[in-house]
């Protein structure tokens, strides 16, 4: 348990949280978790690998679809080293300077992939509203001051986190919530006052993930009021068709921070396992979805690994 009765500020010593009730069965739970780790860097690894070496791919669409590939894979890393030393090795101790690195990039990378999904979300509007000015207006130079900015943005609203840590006293012995470090949950766990912490992640959530969901609803109904401004049925379809996979990814990214924020005000407590898994797949799942519903939805995505095997087949031929 954690106690205020020894308080240090920066030489903390945190306990990750597996799944409660099922510590003796780790080996086993983990082993999907793990799975799903490994298919998400395979997947999102292809998938850049592919954008980057096809040119009939370098369009603006496939390189924001890049950029999400690059900020799953950096969740990924982010987030399965200490969930592997957890599971596995039973290892759960996480020193403070650790802890506050991995909060740092873990809400990083999140946030330039809700940038990169605003950014698609953009570029979905554009390719409806005016296809024939799209390239003029999504021009590599504009998409690398994109990309750049969403990065920038990332870093800077997450910057005074950890730097902000410092300042507090914490137990020399923290348990967390989860198995991997977050800005609520090591607020929570502090000894002394939290207010300006507390403002800050509030600050920094409402500018990215709140903002980005706001504007990517707006982009959709700009987008659905063009489509049926449009005359012909079967324009609209397939201008709606455009959107699937852009939208079937906006819903796998926030339905499952929806759901957690749920079970964190209404059940959390009565079932603390069901609240550990829906924080794992929290991050899990968009990685591990993103390169499958892309694959299963781009004709350009599934030629390009075709073309990939036949040139592997030819070469051991």
């Amino acid at each position: 348990m954690s106690s205020c009765n020894t308080s240090t500020s920066g030489h903390s010593t945190f306990l990750l949280t597996g799944f409660p009730g099922l510590e003796a069965s780790h080996h086993w739970v983990s082993i999907p978790i793990n799975l799903i780790c490994v298919v998400s860097t395979l997947g999102n690894s292809i998938i850049l690998f592919l954008i980057r070496t096809d040119p009939a791919l370098h369009e603006p669409m496939y390189i924001f679809l890049s950029m999400l590939a690059a900020s799953d894979l950096g969740l990924c890393a982010s987030t399965f080293p200490t969930m592997v030393r957890l599971f596995w090795l039973g290892a759960r101790e996480v020193p403070f300077d650790l802890c506050a690195a991995q909060m740092f990039f873990i809400h990083a990378f999140t946030y330039v992939e809700s940038g990169v999904l605003l950014a698609m979300a953009f570029d979905r509007f554009i390719a409806i509203r005016d296809p024939l000015h799209y390239a003029t207006i999504l021009t590599h130079s504009a998409m690398t001051k994109v990309g750049t900015a969403i990065l920038v943005r990332a870093v800077l609203l997450n910057l005074p986190a950890p730097i902000l840590l410092w300042r507090l006293l914490f137990p020399q012995i923290s348990v967390l919530s989860h198995c991997y470090c977050l800005h609520c949950d090591l607020v929570g766990l502090a000894c002394s006052d939290t207010q300006i912490n507390s403002l800050v992640g509030l600050i920094s959530i409402l500018l990215s993930l709140c903002l980005d969901s706001s504007l990517i609803m707006l982009s959709y109904a700009l987008i659905l009021r063009t489509v049926l401004g449009i005359a012909s049925p079967g324009e609209r379809l397939k201008a709606l068709n455009t959107c699937v996979s852009h939208l079937c990814i906006v819903l796998i990214f926030y339905l499952p921070k929806l759901g957690l924020s749920v079970l964190h005000r209404v059940e959390k407590h009565s079932y603390p396992a069901l609240a550990v898994l829906m924080a794992n797949l929290h991050f899990l799942v968009p990685p591990f979805m993103n390169p499958i519903v892309y694959c299963i939805k781009s004709r350009q995505i599934r030629q390009g690994i075709l073309k990939r095997f036949q040139e592997k087949r030819v070469d051991v031929s």
